[in-house]
């Protein structure tokens, strides 16, 4: 098949190196210009997937609409905020025929939309069976190592689950199929808010006791404010609810655990992100959950103390110490 990744960052990268190992016509896009120049001559993203060689064969470029044009998938591993800018770009005409499989994890913070509510929204002549998400615990560092891994592709069509699930599958990349697209796509995002908590349990010295509670009732709450929005609660149980709520929060590799370690250990928000070159998702989606948490009256106090702690300068042992003594709940 005639696939395009839109968005050269770690993932992206690992997924278009996965993708051309499993027999496909790989095209790679990226944003900036001159950094796609670079990554066509040295074949290896020094910024984001350092030591990986990306085989000759895929073809690097910052030509959207040569991106785009008759592709049978078109896979968006652009940062969630910045989607809905590089779909406007795009024309209905040339992803027709396209499956859409997006590979981001957040929330839009304006629209409060998933990424596929968001993709129906900017191209509403999209059919429900053209767009599909892939997720679960999925370290690019890692899978671009081919170590074994495990994730799920969902569609609210079952045939395109199966169809992302036999584009993407090899000896080291498990898929699972799925139909519950909304679950999916809110278990990813969301969990990289807890991510930020257990993070910042880390850099406070609070202990493997804390960091289990958070990671516990995390769950619980993110699996109450998804099944309010209409999702599965058995997908929350699943890879990409628990599976990647567990790699996130525990994970060296994990860009929200460490942005939530650096608080904790007291530096500040824009102090941590200025020394990042990759995106910390759950910093933006902690704005998001928050809104809907409000929006749906659910109850999300793990969440609730993150945003104050990123957003309101919070002190984190006075949230934490908030946490742990709220009114007494039945579990």
């Amino acid at each position: 098949m005639k696939i395009s990744v839109l968005g050269a960052g770690g993932w992206g990268t690992t997924l278009a190196i996965l993708l051309y190992y499993n027999g496909h016509d790989i095209s790679l896009w990226e944003f900036k210009k001159q950094y796609a120049k670079q990554l066509d001559k040295t074949r290896e993203n020094t910024l984001f997937l350092p030591g990986i060689k990306i085989p000759p064969e895929i073809k690097i470029t910052h030509d959207l609409e040569e991106s785009t044009d008759k592709k049978n998938i078109v896979v968006l591993s652009v940062p969630s905020q910045f989607l809905r800018s590089v779909i406007k770009e795009i024309k209905p005409s040339q992803i027709k025929d396209s499956l859409l499989v997006s590979v981001a994890k957040g929330i839009e913070n304006k629209s409060l939309m998933t990424m596929s509510q968001m993709l129906k929204d900017e191209i509403p002549s999209l059919h429900e069976e053209q767009v599909g998400v892939l997720s679960g615990p999925s370290h690019a560092e890692e899978v671009s190592r081919r170590i074994p891994t495990a994730v799920v592709a969902a569609s609210k069509s079952i045939e395109t689950s199966k169809s992302i699930q036999a584009a993407f599958m090899n000896s080291y990349f498990r898929v699972y199929s799925s139909t519950d697209i909304l679950g999916v796509e809110l278990g990813g995002a969301f969990k990289n808010v807890i991510a930020i908590g257990a993070g910042i349990i880390d850099g406070a010295k609070f202990g493997d006791n804390t960091k289990a509670a958070i990671m516990t009732r995390g769950v619980a709450e993110i699996a109450r404010l998804g099944v309010a929005m209409g999702a599965s609660p058995e997908t929350f149980a699943g890879l990409s609810g628990m599976g990647d709520l567990i790699v996130t929060c525990m994970s060296r590799h994990s860009r929200n655990r460490f942005v939530g370690e650096q608080i904790g250990a007291g530096k500040k928000l824009k102090e941590v992100l200025k020394s990042m070159e990759m995106i910390a998702e759950g910093v933006e989606t902690s704005r998001s959950a928050s809104q809907l948490a409000k929006k749906h009256k659910v109850e999300t106090p793990i969440t609730t103390e993150v945003y104050k702690i990123l957003f309101e300068d919070k002190d984190p042992v006075k949230a934490t110490t908030d946490l742990m003594t709220r009114d007494m709940k039945m579990e």
